[in-house]
């Protein structure tokens, strides 16, 4: 290995979650910006995102006037591009350019012609957010070009890194038109294998018969599934963030990853020992007000609290498996305990609903249970709700009598829904055990996250997350912190019941044993801290460099 190529002295990494949290992705890149402003050398690792908020104050944006002030200048004075330079305001603060894409919209055919020209690209096909996500790419990429030169970095090792296949027209336009940079692709899932999944068809039995191509025609996804795929083969490093999305892009990109770059997180936002023990209490207090005004009467303190979270995709995510393994649960003999199971998805609410919000805010003494008493806020279409309909399909009455009641929090919890005023990372301390029994999740920071505040968490080996846990040694039994059961196509109703005996065993824990469960978490939580992770990624950079060096000696 060239030992002068493994360090870049300039990255930039571009997504479109950038200072715009809309999934997982601003989760892996806001969580590990101070690991890398550490790592590399300060204010050289550049963030680049979508400015969809013009003139609006953007969240998360710090915006800073010595920043890059004369390369901003001179694109004030030629015109060139619209930008916002600032600082990303998460632990590191790290520089960040949103960028205006919507004044290239106007190119958007020649540029797809482009590269239909140079890199057979088929966007004939496609339909949705494609045209822009694909214009915000080359926006990105043209930030890059901008700042490259104007700065005269050609003697310098750049690394640009490109998130999911919105940015894959970044990758492309760099490898045409600034070649000396290294490029890296990152596929977080692919398109294809998550619309396998979306449409109840059988991903991992039939996996080796799979055609990518084949299948995104199918699916009618060929517009992303060309690009994704041609990004994976021309960038100076593909990389992909598990083991299990590795084998899934051979077989639907035809292209195995160069390096696999698993998702850490950092500790920042995990209570310390002097606030762990008032922030779960607090917690409790909140989640079982909510749940007493909800239901109508008084609930054990001693209940276990348990929750799922996270995107609403129905079978991807296993909310119905969650379903499924609490009504097994509710109908054992064995359950001596009351258990509240929340699930905190959030759907397209209408309201926080008037009267379980008046009777939380002023302590009203509910006497019985509020109408339709599984759900925390008014949805739009509720007849039509999967998560709801399933519930009441299955029986569950929340009635005093029931050991196990079962709540949807259809909001996001950010601290202003109306009926918690609470947010997400402050009501998880307070659970006692997570379930995310996902049938497609190519990470899962949802149990890691779940782990770093010391709640024990049961997952599965479709889950990027569960395999790693499996090579920690850890996953055969809930008391090590994680219990990772085997799923695959067709053992819906197994993985339910091996949930419900999970969740047994934790109820019959004793409190000293509970505190042993929860340092277990601490434990295997800090194995999967950045600092740790950060040595894939130096692989990865070293592996574009190298590459990239490959590629212009050939053109010499």
């Amino acid at each position: 290995m060239n030992k002068a190529l493994e360090k870049p002295e300039y990255l930039f990494e571009s997504s479109w979650e950038v200072c715009n949290k809309v999934g997982g992705i601003y989760t892996v890149l806001s969580t590990r910006a101070r690991t890398w402003q550490n790592t590399y050398p300060t204010d050289k690792t550049v963030f680049i995102g979508p400015d969809v908020w013009k003139r609006e104050k953007a969240p998360d944006f710090l915006d800073d006037e010595i920043l890059f002030r004369e390369w901003r200048n001179h694109l004030a004075a030629t015109r060139q591009l619209k930008v916002r330079v600032g600082r990303w305001n998460v632990p590191g603060k790290p520089p960040v350019i949103l960028v205006d894409y919507t004044p290239f919209l106007s190119r958007r055919d020649k540029f797809f012609y482009d590269m239909w020209d140079s890199f057979r690209v088929d966007s004939i096909h496609a339909y949705g957010d494609y045209d822009e996500s694909c214009i915000f790419a080359y926006a990105a990429a043209k930030v890059i070009e901008s700042f490259y030169n104007f700065y005269q970095l050609n003697d310098k090792k750049v690394v640009a890194l490109f998130n999911e296949w919105m940015l894959g027209m970044a990758v492309l336009y760099l490898r045409k038109y600034l070649p000396t940079v290294a490029t890296m692709f990152t596929t977080h899932a692919t398109s294809v294998g998550r619309s396998i999944a979306g449409n109840n068809k059988p991903l991992y039995y039939n996996i080796e018969s799979y055609s990518g191509d084949q299948m995104a025609k199918e699916l009618n996804i060929e517009a992303k599934h060309s690009l994704e795929k041609q990004a994976a083969r021309y960038a100076d490093c593909f990389t992909t963030v598990s083991d299990i999305t590795a084998a899934e892009c051979e077989q639907l990109l035809d292209k195995v990853p160069d390096v696999v770059t698993p998702n850490g997180f950092e500790p920042d936002f995990v209570p310390d020992d002097g606030l762990y023990k008032c922030k779960r209490e607090n917690a409790r207090t909140v989640l079982l007000r909510v749940a007493e005004k909800l239901l109508g009467h008084t609930i054990n303190t001693n209940a276990i609290l348990l929750s799922t979270s996270g995107r609403y995709e129905y079978r991807n995510k296993g909310i119905d498996v969650f379903i499924e393994a609490m009504d097994c649960l509710r109908n054992s003999e064995r359950l001596t305990r009351d258990v509240i199971a929340f699930i905190m998805v959030p759907a397209w609410v209408r309201d926080a609903r008037a009267d379980l919000k008046y009777a939380v805010q002023n302590d009203y003494d509910v006497k019985a249970p509020l109408q339709m008493p599984f759900c925390t806020h008014w949805l739009n279409y509720m007849e039509q709700d999967k998560i709801l309909n399933f519930i009441i399909q299955k029986g569950f009455t929340n009635s005093e009598q029931e050991r196990l009641k079962i709540i949807f929090v259809p909001c996001y919890l950010t601290g202003s829904d109306g009926i918690f005023n609470t947010s997400y990372y402050d009501l998880l301390v307070g659970m006692d055990a997570t379930i995310y029994p996902s049938y497609y999740e190519p990470w899962g920071y949802t149990p890691l996250e779940s782990i770093a505040f010391g709640v024990p968490t049961i997952t599965t080996d479709l889950a990027g997350f569960g395999l790693w846990a499996k090579k920690e040694g850890v996953g055969d039994h809930i008391s090590q912190g994680a219990r990772v059961i085997h799923r695959d196509d067709y053992n819906y109703f197994d993985v339910a019941e091996q949930i419900s005996q999970a969740v047994m065993t934790l109820c019959a824990e004793k409190k000293d044993g509970l505190a042993a469960v929860r340092e277990r978490c601490f434990h295997l939580a800090s194995l999967a801290q950045w600092s740790k992770f950060i040595v894939y990624y130096q692989s990865a950079y070293s592996v574009a460099l190298q590459n990239a060096q490959k590629r212009l000696d050939l053109k010499k």
